[in-house]
């Protein structure tokens, strides 16, 4: 194969790529409010949305890295709301070759949404009831999926580990994030996480965050 005659300038190195962002992010954003060990988390998931802005509306219990990284060293799923999530997810930094989890696709799932008068990603989240208790959560997609964890939470259910609910969206993002950002103050139940308020949110901010999380190194 033959690469085509270069016909811009760009910076196309990919390990050089790689440190000139870091190295810019940490230039332009302003990380001075941001929990010590939580610097490289919220460096990660700047550079998943490339906003630097986001600093300003990130959410972060101050648990949350100890609490994440301690259950994934002990080999603790990750459980996510959308493939994209799990596809983000580099394999390599996860400290114990812990199973990543998607179940929007299992075949019980339509009848559950159907059943429920709810989507399909919120009924997936109840397949997640057997691995949930001590299980890091990521979800970057539907608001009605964060809605459903809390509720299982409320309802008696397994407590995760640790929550990444970072949904994106118009109908329902923002106040489900205002929901686990509230969580232990509206019922006393302590839960480590992180989210990122307003409507602002996705699949890459949620993997960048779990890759964050699971290995120090930036």
């Amino acid at each position: 194969m033959r690469r085509p005659r270069k016909a811009y300038t760009y910076v196309d190195d990919g390990p050089a790529i790689y440190v000139d962002s870091f190295a810019t992010i940490r230039r332009e954003a302003r990380l001075d409010g941001v929990p010590t060990d939580a610097e490289k988390l919220a460096v990660r998931m700047i550079h998943g949305s490339g906003q630097v802005d986001l600093v300003d509306d990130l959410v972060i219990h101050p648990e949350l890295v100890s609490a994440a990284r301690t259950a994934l060293m002990l080999g603790a799923p990750i459980l996510t709301d959308a493939r994209m999530v799990a596809m983000g997810i580099t394999a390599g930094r996860l400290p114990a070759d812990n199973p990543v989890h998607c179940f929007l696709t299992d075949p019980q799932v339509p009848d559950l949404a159907t059943t429920w008068g709810t989507t399909r990603t919120a009924a997936a989240v109840s397949l997640w009831e057997p691995l949930l208790d001590g299980a890091v959560v990521a979800i970057g997609n539907a608001p009605t999926a964060l809605f459903h964890l809390l509720e299982m939470i409320l309802d008696g259910g397994p407590r995760p580990a640790a929550v990444v609910g970072c949904p994106v969206g118009f109908i329902g993002a923002a106040e489900s994030k205002e929901a686990l950002a509230s969580f232990g103050t509206d019922h006393g139940i302590d839960l480590p996480f992180v989210t990122v308020r307003g409507r602002r949110g996705g699949s890459a901010m949620a993997s960048s965050a779990i890759n964050a999380l699971a290995q120090e190194a930036e």
